[in-house]
């Protein structure tokens, strides 16, 4: 693995942070007691353990039919959270060891887990930088030391942008990002969404609101506005349990996911 240069490591546990309760809604050990706190009022209102591992399986597969349909070997993973076995570089370099994957997050703990835990094939190149997703041309100029922008590229947002409102750019990063991709490249992304379960939904939004995190829930119609001008691979947009399960996924997942292909 290589890395960035040294950055700011200090870690705020006054507050939780989305990558550290999402570790804990998996079952990780990489979080603090505010972080576990906000996670137990957000199961006191539905299955929040069972979402983020759809998430997560939604990611792997994902992964795999990028790999196996546009034959691209190039990824850069935004908001990538604290390293959870097996991460996109570990499904990526199992089918093609060539695969080159940019990891980016804002968290020190992320840093300081990805330094120790992410590495690669030699074949490939496994790299994390730390940028705040607000901060495309950081993240597209740190990018490039490790990707070949002029060739096609995964971008994976994978629950990311439920954490950025449209008000603060969401649609602006998402295309700032895309277009500066190559044609060919895809945009995986996967975002919460209250279609299903309105009211679970809108308490969870209010338990993050309340510990100072912004959460954003999208409509199908929403959602499909940040893929506009890709062609989408089967089956479209749709609950995570939906999109091309490997097994019984059960019921409605009450996030969205999709895979879009640049022209």
């Amino acid at each position: 693995m290589t890395g960035t240069e040294p950055a700011d490591r200090r870690i705020d546990t006054s507050r939780p942070h989305p990558a550290r309760v999402y570790d804990w809604f998996l079952g990780g050990k990489d979080n603090y007691p505010v972080d576990e706190e906000l996670g137990r009022r957000i199961l006191s209102q539905g299955d929040a353990r069972g979402q983020a591992r759809a998430n997560r399986r939604f990611m792997e597969r994902a992964t795999r039919v990028v790999l196996r349909e546009t034959g691209i070997r190039q990824f850069l993973d935004i908001g990538s959270g604290i390293p959870t076995e097996p991460n996109l570089h570990q499904i990526a370099q199992s089918v093609a060891p060539e695969s080159r994957v940019v990891y980016v997050d804002n968290d020190p703990i992320v840093l300081a887990h990805a330094e120790a835990l992410l590495y690669g094939t030699p074949e490939g190149a496994t790299h994390y930088l730390q940028a705040d997703a607000r901060e495309p041309g950081r993240i597209l100029e740190g990018a490039a030391d490790v990707l070949d922008l002029d060739r096609p590229v995964a971008l994976s947002l994978i629950a990311l942008l439920h954490f950025i409102a449209d008000e603060d750019g969401a649609h602006a990063l998402v295309d700032t990002l895309v277009g500066a991709l190559a044609p060919g490249s895809c945009l995986v992304l996967s975002a919460m969404t209250a279609d299903f379960e309105p009211e679970r939904v809108h308490a969870g939004i209010a338990a993050y609101r309340a510990s100072g995190v912004t959460l954003v829930a999208r409509s199908h119609d929403e959602v499909a506005r940040l893929f506009k001008g890709l062609d989408l691979l089967d089956p479209g947009i749709a609950s995570l349990s939906r999109w091309r399960p490997e097994q019984e996924e059960g019921d409605l997942v009450s996030l969205y996911g999709g895979v879009g292909v640049k022209r």
